[in-house]
């Protein structure tokens, strides 16, 4: 029942269920594509993204100019074979990633579903069991499960390994049987899809009963695409497919990202041309013009068009294949990725890092560390007090003391301490999200389990591990959490009792309202209490005035707690009805329900009594301290980005020492327009050595668009976080020039968009300082070698024909060149030790301009010296000067592989030989241009010597005398 819709606007819509006749709705065809081509796109594509850079894009024309007869110069394999050869190993990698990505989304869109239909009528309800992917956005309709309600996996959608719990719509769950389902006449009213993942608004409508029955829908009765079922099995009808999911409206194309370096090589390689172009002016020139001058241009173009090496960008893809096997092999960092093998360059010269808070700096793991009442407070050493006075209150109801002379007045203050003690307890213990889960012998029978509350085998599941933690402190101090479902939950007491409470309305958590609540009844004695917690900014305004709540809340937040405020109302039976009445009639309406809803909840959010702050505290990552201080010292400015508190964030920073002890730091007030922002950057500018402390709203005013062009070169080290920035690292990664995620407990959301992702924080550090820097390293010496390499026989081109030129830009020199890709200037331990190496290199860049500029002067040198020494010393034929000139040059480029190489390795000293080795044994075929008798001679080795050591001699001493009075940093490391 799917087909395409030509023209496509999200609307809200009605799915009709038991109507045959009005089953017209048309759907998006529901497939998963990431793919980046398709079967037609894919050559043009990669070809188009390959062209579309000078570089390639000139061997393009040079190679197509050879088919006009005038422009011929050699054999056409000369111009083919080498551009064919690129071409292919880009198309052939590009080929393997689409496949790839084709099998999994065939994976994906291939699972079978059981549907549940009756004949004649399309299928509209799916069946989903356990452990099964949700294959598009439905209306959650009943489940097998006793307790009437289903757990979600939602790590795929935004990266939280939390369950979430999800309700079935209450009217279809009452019905006896999932067949049930095709006997009513309903239909589901809902928003127009939307990008939203958190909210959703819709209603269920139930015709075929007396009067109709209307039941209002949110986001906890929706199964989302891209979510696991984690328990029982499902029924649902679908609502949206295809490019209307709520996971595929989310994703982003992300862009393919070129490294900072390749457009480097790109723009040299423009001025590489340009002097091309000026020499075959002068060429032309000193011929006055003669003819048909413009031809002869051309002919000197493609004269010396081998001064632009095509070998260059072969070494180059090689390289960044080499660094990338490199990365993953290093028993260091196990288990890195890399997934873009295109940029590992770009870890070399990363200038600004910006790293999520939770899960990357922080476990995302919460400890309870202090509950405070107002006039007394409670940290982890003194928690057996909490749990004494818990003790008391349930040992003293039980047996009342007799009627003596009337209680002595401590015990009633120590009474009225254990009674506001335990209310406290008794609020957090009630006012959450969290369920426990029995898990028996990895099979989850609830309800075996259940039966015994066995605490061996409990789990509790939440959205939140604030949550988490919270329930678990109250076991730990007394009030146990054993059961619970959609209407009500048990608390253990120490006396072994069970306490029941039937929950009468939950007000979920968001980020907009920063609080939860939920209104619970007390089967023992029929109280109905409303208890809340939320953040101390909403919940200053919601209870009863007191001296102490922003004070205290300051203090812990100081400490680098989480701080929650908890409060409760107790609420008289009608007072409860009229609310209840209001609060349903308000989740009915589909316009501005949010707001209505929030009115509603409002009216009891007054005068509420404070009860007590709690403070949890998320842990720090291994090794996050020393790794931000090797950044630090390798010159990379840290940004760190969280949803948290201003002062909670402010004190993990200190902790991981990300601002150090007596740094100062600034906090940018809020602004509101551009000119605020400039006043206030201004004052921060005046300080020195200073921390910034901004909130989004000011960043939002005061960075507006970041200027293009400039050079932001970031890493953006996402792992999920939640408060205000929940999900937002993936789109963080994908805008970075390099992302690197963090496989954290947070879902590996963030590590499947990103460049490279590691396991742990702490491997950042080896990633840049080691890998990083060496890939930039190498493949700038590939660059200047391999530009070099042409530029040095650019003198003599004419005569080299054919296979010399084949050979000499790939057999004979490649291997030695490309043995480059395993030079190291210092070891890893050093670089590690010493991260101020990584602040030189970005200093002195390895390829700048200036270093260009060397190595042509150098190259231009060594060409004239071999091609006029070979006929000053020339024999009587053509023959012999080119014998003379080929072998000096290939000598000298050993020789010069030789001189750049800075700690030999054994494959190196074996391409070298393996280079020469192929030259002579090459001779024995290219007697057409070298005579082979010759070379047997004398006359021709003392020659070949001279010439060599005169271009190279002088820049061994050059060398040896740069080294001795102005050495490089590392080489004072290495010594």
């Amino acid at each position: 029942g799917t087909s395409h819709l030509l023209i496509w606007e999200p609307r809200p819509r009605t799915v009709w269920l038991g109507h045959p006749e009005k089953r017209d709705q048309r759907y998006p065809r529901n497939v998963i594509n990431n793919q980046k081509y398709n079967f037609f796109t894919f050559l043009p594509g990669v070809l188009f993204n390959q062209f579309k850079y000078f570089f390639n894009l000139y061997f393009l024309l040079l190679a197509c100019s050879q088919f006009v007869p005038e422009m011929r110069l050699g054999a056409l394999y000369t111009y083919w074979v080498p551009l064919g050869f690129v071409l292919a190993v880009t198309v052939i990698r590009e080929a393997v990633e689409e496949t790839r990505c084709y099998v999994r989304d065939r994976e994906v869109n291939c699972q079978a579903y059981s549907r549940l239909t009756a004949r004649g009528q399309p299928p509209v309800f799916l069946f989903i069991t356990q452990n099964q992917r949700v294959p598009a956005d439905m209306i959650f309709l009943r489940t097998s499960e006793k307790n009437g309600s289903c757990f979600l996996r939602t790590d795929q959608l935004d990266g939280e390994t939390d369950w979430k719990l999800r309700l079935p719509v209450a009217c279809t769950q009452r019905l006896p049987t999932a067949a049930d389902l095709l006997q009513i006449r309903s239909y589901v009213y809902a928003e127009e899809p939307n990008i939203d993942i958190h909210n959703f608004v819709g209603t269920f409508t139930r015709e075929d009963s007396d009067p109709p029955i209307s039941e209002s829908l949110s986001i906890e009765n929706t199964l989302w695409a891209g979510t696991v079922i984690a328990s029982g099995t499902v029924v649902g009808v679908v609502l949206y497919t295809g490019r209307e999911l709520r996971s595929v409206m989310n994703t982003s194309n992300p862009r393919s990202k070129i490294g900072l370096f390749d457009l480097e090589v790109n723009c040299l390689t423009k001025i590489l041309f340009g002097a091309l172009v000026v020499v075959s002016l002068v060429m032309v020139a000193l011929q006055h013009f003669a003819g048909r001058w413009y031809l002869q241009i051309i002919r000197f173009l493609l004269l010396f068009s081998n001064i632009i090496p095509i070998s260059l960008r072969v070494n180059l893809d090689m390289g960044k294949i080499v660094y990338s096997w490199v990365i993953r092999r290093d028993s260091k960092i196990p288990g890195t990725v890399v997934r873009s093998s295109t940029i590992p360059e770009q870890l070399g010269r990363i200038s600004y890092l910006l790293t999520d808070k939770t899960g990357t700096l922080t476990q995302n793991e919460m400890v309870f560390k202090r509950l405070h009442l107002g006039t007394v407070a409670y940290s982890l050493d003194s928690m057996d007090e909490v749990q004494s006075h818990i003790f008391s209150v349930y040992t003293q109801q039980s047996q009342d003391p007799p009627a003596q002379k009337g209680p002595t007045l401590t015990t009633k203050v120590r009474r009225t301490m254990s009674s506001r003690v335990h209310e406290a307890v008794k609020a957090i213990a009630l006012c959450h999200n969290v369920t426990p889960v029995y898990e028996s012998n990895g099979v989850t029978d609830q309800a075996e389990a259940e039966k015994q509350y066995e605490d061996s085998c409990r789990v509790y599941q939440a959205s939140s591990p604030d949550e988490v933690a919270l329930v678990q402190w109250t076991e730990s101090v007394g009030l146990t959490l054993v059961g619970r479902d959609q209407s009500s939950m048990q608390l253990r007491t120490p006396g072994d009792q069970i306490l029941n409470f039937t929950i009468l309305q939950i007000f979920p958590f968001t980020y907009e309202s920063k609080r939860m609540g939920v209104i619970v009844r007390d089967e023992s004695t029929g109280e109905i209490t409303f208890y809340m917690k939320g953040a101390d900014v909403v919940m200053a305004g919601i209870v009863q005035y007191n001296d102490w709540l922003e004070e205290e809340c300051g203090n812990m937040a100081r400490e680098g707690l989480r701080v929650l405020v908890v409060a409760k109302k107790s609420l008289a039976e009608e007072q409860y009805q009229d609310f209840e009445a209001r609060y349903v009639q308000a989740k009915l309406s589909v316009h501005d329900r949010s707001l209505k809803v929030a009115t509603v909840i409002e009216s009891l959010e007054m005068e509420m009594e404070l009860l007590c702050l709690t403070g949890v505290e998320d842990q720090l990552q291994a090794d996050v301290r020393p790794t931000l201080e090797t950044l630090r010292n390798a010159g990379i400015k840290v940004w760190m980005l969280t949803g948290d508190k201003l002062e909670t964030a402010t004190c993990t920073a200190k902790n991981a020492h990300l601002v150090t002890r007596n740094q100062d730091i600034h906090v940018f007030r809020l602004v509101t327009n551009r000119s605020e922002a400039h006043l206030e950057l201004n004052a921060f500018r005046r300080k020195h050595d200073c921390a910034l402390v901004i909130s989004g709203d000011s960043l939002e005013v005061g960075a507006g668009t970041p200027p293009t062009g400039s050079s932001w070169e970031c890493a953006s080290l996402p792992a999920l976080g939640r408060g205000g920035d929940g999900g937002n690292d993936v789109s963080m990664i994908q805008e970075s020039d390099c992302g690197v995620g963090v496989e954290g407990k947070e879902g590996k959301q963030a590590s499947l968009a990103a460049d490279f992702s590691i396991t742990q924080f702490k491997h950042l550090g080896r990633l840049l300082m080691v890998h990083g820097r060496n890939s930039y390293k190498r493949s700038a010496a590939l660059s200047q070698f391999a530009v070099f390499s042409s530029v040095f026989y650019f003198a003599s081109v004419p005569l080299y024909q054919g296979f010399l030129i084949i050979g000499y830009s790939t057999i004979y020199t490649m291997f030695p060149v490309f043995s480059l890709v395993l030079d190291k200037d210092v070891k890893s331990e050093v670089a590690m030790l010493y991260p101020e190496l990584y602040k030189d290199l970005l200093k002195g860049r390895p390829l700048s301009y200036k270093t260009f500029l060397i190595w042509v002067l150098i190259s231009i040198y060594q060409g004239s010296t071999i091609m006029y020494g070979a006929l000053l010393l020339f024999e009587s034929e053509f023959v012999h000067i080119v014998a003379i000139s080929f072998t000096s040059l290939i000598l000298t480029e050993l020789l010069m592989v030789a001189l750049t190489i800075q700690t030999w390795h054994w494959l190196m000293t074996v391409a070298e030989l393996l280079s020469l080795a192929c030259y002579i044994a090459s001779l024995v075929f290219l007697h057409e241009f070298i005579d082979v008798y010759f070379i047997a001679t004398l006359s021709f080795l003392w020659k070949v010597s001279v010439i060599t050591l005169v271009s190279c001699l002088p820049l061994y001493v050059l060398k040896y005398l740069r080294r001795r009075f102005s050495p490089p940093s590392y080489s004072k490391l290495t010594s």
